[in-house]
């Protein structure tokens, strides 16, 4: 039985959000489902939407400080090449 639950929704360009989620999909794919969703009335928008769910919070907790860090990696990443 799964009892505890975690979605983070970002929200930004269609480029960055396809890297970043190519950048999570190696990271423990059973234990998380991540999906680009659109955003109405915008063209180049999208929500890129992580979703967890564990029998207990340390594992929820887990698994999101592990996918905040490498998306914090990858767009730090994006953004630094951007910069040049």
């Amino acid at each position: 039985m799964t009892s505890h639950t975690a979605t983070v929704r970002w929200r930004g360009s269609r480029e960055l959000a396809e890297v970043l989620l190519a950048a999570i999909s190696p990271d423990d794919p059973g234990t998380f489902e991540a999906r680009l969703e659109a955003c109405a009335g915008e063209d180049d928008e999208v929500v890129l939407v992580i979703e967890t769910a564990s029998d207990s919070i340390g594992s929820v907790r887990a698994t999101l400080d592990d996918l905040l860090s490498c998306l914090a990696a990858a767009e730090s990443a994006v953004l630094a090449i951007d910069e040049e």
